[in-house]
């Protein structure tokens, strides 16, 4: 290669990784495998030690890749958090112990360890109390996130036998089991599914609220003494100690020379499944520590250490079926029926094909011989087409146009590439619409949540959210853990709640973008549920923050014979369908009011009640249709933004004044 082509590679390279990295450590949203993220560095490094003229320290490959965010204090690390340099090959294992051998003669052992794929800490203890953690950032510098580590119940609040001063590494991670229950959760209540279990633990580390860590139920496990007020000799002392003080500790073995090290790091990749967390690899460790100093670190990486990197797995199989599937938001999934094939520990006979336009993207057709590998080594999907082994007379696959579990017609999302049911009864949907319609935000029936949804499902007591209404307590009381007293006081609840009113039956319905802020607006526009059941859509998109795909959604799913079938149900059972939102003073008629920081007089819901009360709109993000950004104290990102865009920004003083 020339040095004009080598230098124009290099820069396109540093470009693409730099990308990848902003995607991976400050968005937590990566777009690619790690392990075709570490094929870039591995590439451009190759090129950078040809070219070194090439070579600048501002190369990807000369720092760590993450930045530190503004929303946490910066915390300077006393012991920079080091990269490990990846191999992935045991030719290129067997050249790091050559360089080990030539540096350091004599005997020496080496550590064997799963490499966790999670988000990179650093906790300190002062006096055997947990004192500050911080994420890897940099390298250099990271972000303080103490409150919300100290909500994982994994890290030891106190010490046993512990330096009187230590900070520790580890990584926090999401268990595979925990990441599998909150997204069947999520799905349910038709919020975002986690992409995967280490985007879940890095991105709940990283909000600025506790309480969304604490939920997401993380675990950290370490595996390096940084700094500590005590002497050791070995990294596997360190590991022994940090067990006894009291933490999950990675599991690691010893060897006394890098080829007996394989066989461990091959049992670790074919047993990968039987780990609780997902890893992405192994690393070889010096196990004195005597002899690390010796060789030292590089501006990026130590050399006394590697990472095993191991392929993501990637099997042919033939498509023997296209089938697809209805989600509990509706959502339709298609996935490839394969011949059985064997991937990453199990047995493989389902292989996701995600949407239409993932499909025409590889044009996958039955009869296919397709490649499959498991994402994130959790789920099985299509990655290509073997286009020479495609037998004739195959044609390309759509999905249909109604859903094949209720027959209701299927609309594709207006900002995404996910195909829907409109169904009311769909009975694929039956469990996330009911729990949806008894939310705080829809019919707000108290003791009807997801769990007892499940146990009337089950039961077969009801099917759909108008059903609700027919239950009786002695039929509740048969389920397990309800009881004659909690089916009384469930009842009790349902029928109370026949009384909301018209905005909360709205938002209960599911009907898409009417959530309660348009539940509200459109109950201040029509008297009951009958006369906005007449309104064309012409006359519903007429209605501030009421625009022609919400008027779209609200039409065809009033024209549903599954949506007429519910209200006429829900009418016998002598639920209300009468508006009660009474708009007195129109003072913020045609504003939209943003939310940021915490204010001393109210709280959020309680000024977004009163903004609405006045005909305006409480929005949860900054634009430049926002009218006022109502900020509190410790504002954050949201004041920034208006700042940026010339937004007015209210104090609650100020807010108090104008609501009188």
């Amino acid at each position: 290669m020339e040095a004009n082509e080598a230098r124009e590679k290099i820069l396109a390279l540093r470009a693409e990784v730099e990308e990848h990295s902003r995607r991976y450590y400050d968005e937590d949203a990566p777009t690619i495998s790690d392990f075709e993220y570490d094929k870039l560095i591995h590439t451009l490094m190759d090129l950078e030690e040809q070219f070194p003229q090439f070579l600048t320290p501002d190369s990807p490959t000369q720092h760590v890749g993450g930045r530190v965010s503004s929303k946490f204090a910066p915390v300077e690390h006393e012991v920079p958090l080091e990269s490990l340099m990846d191999v992935f090959s045991h030719e290129e294992l067997f050249a790091f112990g050559e360089r080990v051998d030539g540096a350091i003669g004599g005997s020496k052992m080496y550590d064997v360890e799963p490499k966790i794929d999670g988000l990179s800490i650093a906790v300190e203890y002062r006096n055997g109390e947990f004192f500050r953690g911080a994420t890897r950032g940099n390298g250099q510098t990271g972000e303080d996130v103490t409150e919300n580590l100290r909500t994982i119940r994994s890290l030891p609040k106190t010490l046993k036998n512990a330096p009187e001063r230590i900070i520790v590494r580890g990584e926090v991670y999401m268990a595979k089991e925990t990441f599998a229950m909150l997204n069947r959760r999520y799905e349910i209540e038709g919020k975002p599914l986690l992409a995967n279990p280490r985007n879940g633990a890095a991105g709940s580390l990283r909000q600025k609220d506790p309480k969304i860590a604490a939920e997401r139920q993380l675990d950290l496990i370490v595996y390096n003494i940084q700094l500590a007020t005590r002497e050791y000799r070995t990294h596997a002392e360190t590991l022994d100690a940090l067990t006894e003080m009291g933490f999950d500790v990675v599991p690691y073995k010893l060897y006394d020379n890098i080829r007996d090290c394989v066989e461990q790091i091959e049992w670790i990749g074919a047993n990968r499944d039987a780990f609780p967390y997902e890893m992405d690899g192994a690393v070889i460790k010096l196990n004195d520590l005597a002899q690390r100093a010796v060789l030292g670190s590089t501006t990026k990486v130590p050399r006394w250490a590697v990472a095993y990197k191991y392929p993501p797995e990637k099997k042919p199989a033939k498509v023997l079926d296209i089938a697809v599937q209805v989600g509990r938001t509706g959502v339709l999934t298609p996935k490839a029926v394969v011949e059985p094939i064997r991937l990453a520990g199990t047995t493989v006979s389902n292989a996701t094909l995600h949407n239409q336009d993932f499909i025409d993207k590889l044009d996958v057709r039955i009869g296919d011989t397709v490649w499959v590998r498991k994402a994130g080594e959790i789920i099985p999907e299509v990655v290509e087409v073997d286009l020479s082994k495609r037998p004739a007379g195959t044609v390309p696959f759509r999905l249909p146009e109604v859903c094949p579990e209720c027959g209701s017609p299927v609309v594709r999302d207006e900002d995404g590439a996910a195909m829907r049911c409109t169904g009311a009864e769909c009975p694929a949907q039956r469990l996330r619409n009911i729990t949806h319609f008894a939310a705080k935000d829809g019919m707000d029936i108290d003791g009807l949540g997801e769990a007892v949804v499940e146990s009337l499902v089950n039961a077969g007591l009801v099917s759909a959210p108008a059903d609700l209404y027919y239950l009786d307590a002695q039929s509740v009381a048969t389920l397990e853990r309800m009881g004659k007293k909690s089916a009384e006081n469930l009842i009790g609840a349902i029928e109370a709640s026949k009384t909301q009113g018209l905005a909360r039956l709205l938002s209960a319905f599911g009907i898409r973008q009417v959530g309660a802020s348009a539940g509200k607006t459109l109950a201040r526009r029509y008297p009951d549920l009958d006369a906005l059941m007449a309104a064309t859509e012409e006359e519903l998109m007429a209605i501030d923050d009421i625009g022609p795909v919400t008027a779209r959604y609200i039409a065809a799913w009033f024209a549903s014979p599954q949506s007429r079938h519910q209200i006429a149900r829900l009418r016998d059972a002598g639920v209300s369908f009468e508006s009660r939102e009474e708009l007195t003073d129109a003072r913020f008629a045609g504003k939209t009011f943003v939310l940021t920081g915490t204010l001393e007089g109210f709280t959020r819901d309680e000024a977004s009640a009163i903004i609405e009360r006045f005909g305006g709109k409480a929005s949860g993000s900054v634009s430049k249709k926002t009218s006022y950004v109502l900020a509190g104290e410790a504002a954050g990102s949201k004041l920034t933004k208006a700042q940026e865009l010339g937004i007015p920004i209210l104090t609650e003083a100020q807010f108090r004044e104008m609501i009188g």
